[in-house]
């Protein structure tokens, strides 16, 4: 498993490959699809957005409320395609990272591959204990999206997979050929 700070160094993630384990600590920003409509609005309006995406990781969550003593309730991923429309925006002014659940579709990867950002996946299921590694959470824009709000949120060793590399390597269509040449 790599340990990975955030923000995430453009050198650090060439080495990274489609499958490898990663623990992910440090800042990063969340948004749902009404944060990146809103996203797009800014930046086709001639706008700015509510954070300079170049060298930020973001993930595609709607938090829920914290409990006493917590930084945040439930965190798990969103699925990652609903945010494909908009994507491209982001990685564009440079995004270098996104964390989701699930595909993603060809535009994105090509924009991933041109600008040089990875995707990593975060295993569903496991909200409430991925909100054990948010150790601060900041709402930095659209408050009245209530859980679909920017939040700003410091994790440490947030565990995730590297889905989409570099270099082309894309573990929803690579892993089952690697699992199939494994098994006997």
């Amino acid at each position: 498993m790599t340990a990975l700070a955030l923000p995430l160094d453009a050198e650090a993630i060439r080495e990274l490959r489609s499958g490898d384990s990663v623990l992910l600590s440090g800042p990063l920003v969340t948004g749902r699809d009404a944060a990146h409509a809103r996203f797009a609005e800014a930046v086709e309006g001639g706008g700015r957005l509510p954070f300079d995406p170049a060298g930020e990781t973001l993930y595609f969550v709607g938090p829920t409320p914290a409990r006493p003593g917590h930084a945040i309730g439930a965190a798990g991923p969103t699925t990652a395609s609903r945010m494909d429309a908009w994507s491209p925006l982001l990685v564009e002014r440079g995004l270098r990272g996104m964390i989701g659940k699930g595909r993603r579709s060809e535009v994105v990867k090509e924009a991933m591959l041109e600008h040089g950002c990875v995707y990593f996946g975060a295993i569903e299921g496991t909200a409430a204990l991925l909100s054990q590694c948010v150790v601060s959470a900041e709402v930095i824009a659209y408050p009245d999206l209530g859980a679909e709000a920017v939040h700003r949120l410091e994790v440490r060793e947030f565990p995730a997979l590297v889905v989409n590399d570099l270099h082309g390597g894309d573990l929803y269509r690579d892993g089952p050929a690697r699992w199939r040449r494994a098994s006997p």
